[in-house]
């Protein structure tokens, strides 16, 4: 007994940690490289920046493996309470984002690459450069989308799986729930080119939360223990 309380203390650290080293890289690769991505003259940007933008995506992928280990983490656990929406959680949030974070670095360096094309082509042959350039950052842009829907729709099957487990306090999970609700929504306004980005603070905030609860409290224990004598 002893023994599995140890191994489900350490899964909490391990999951809380995840949680930070995700959410804070994906802040920081925004910072590195969202402004660029928004600036009009991006093909030149992009090409000024280069380490800056090996750099976000580096931070994109070492994120999105991060994040994309929360629910092959927690299934050990999740699924003594419902295994099908517990898988349903390893494949949204885990092996689908992971892809889609795969795609979003590819797409940066694919730009990068463009965009040194472009400097070197000059005026006269740049226009070919242009219009992949474009039709790049459009499919980054649209990359992103998908990713912040299958990425809420992943945190929708947690959060119902922790409200249900009682493994952390039901009012994390409610801000959870709430906070993947707000963040599908911003992933659908974006498909149609509608920005509500402040939609995505609420979620981000509360995973933060919930990293420091899962290091400095771990699970609950009566749902644990609760859960274990069920199973006798």
């Amino acid at each position: 007994m002893c023994g599995k309380s140890d191994t489900n203390r350490k899964t909490a650290i391990i999951v809380g940690a995840l949680f930070i080293i995700g959410t804070v890289g994906l802040a920081l690769s925004a910072v590195l490289v969202g402004s660029i991505l928004d600036d009009p003259d991006y093909l030149i940007e992009f090409s000024t920046n280069e380490n800056r933008i090996i750099i976000g995506a580096l931070l994109v992928l070492i994120s999105g493996f991060a994040l994309a280990m929360v629910p092959v983490m927690m299934f050990p656990i999740f699924k003594k309470y419902n295994e099908a929406l517990a898988l349903g959680a390893v494949v949204f949030r885990g092996a689908l984002e992971a892809v889609i974070y795969i795609a979003v670095a590819i797409s940066w360096l694919l730009l990068l690459t463009v965009s040194q094309e472009y400097v070197k082509a000059g005026v006269p042959d740049a226009s070919h450069f242009q219009t992949l350039g474009t039709l790049l950052l459009k499919a980054s842009d649209q990359i992103a989308s998908i990713l912040d829907i299958v990425f809420s729709l992943g945190a929708l099957m947690i959060y119902y799986l922790f409200y249900q487990s009682k493994l952390i306090p039901r009012w994390l999970s409610v801000w959870g729930l709430i906070g993947a609700i707000l963040y599908l929504a911003t992933g659908l306004f974006a498909m149609f080119s509608v920005d509500f980005g402040i939609l995505l603070a609420p979620l981000a905030l509360q995973e933060m939360v919930l990293a420091v609860w899962l290091i400095v409290k771990g699970f609950n224990p009566s749902a644990i223990a609760s859960e274990s004598v069920k199973q006798i």
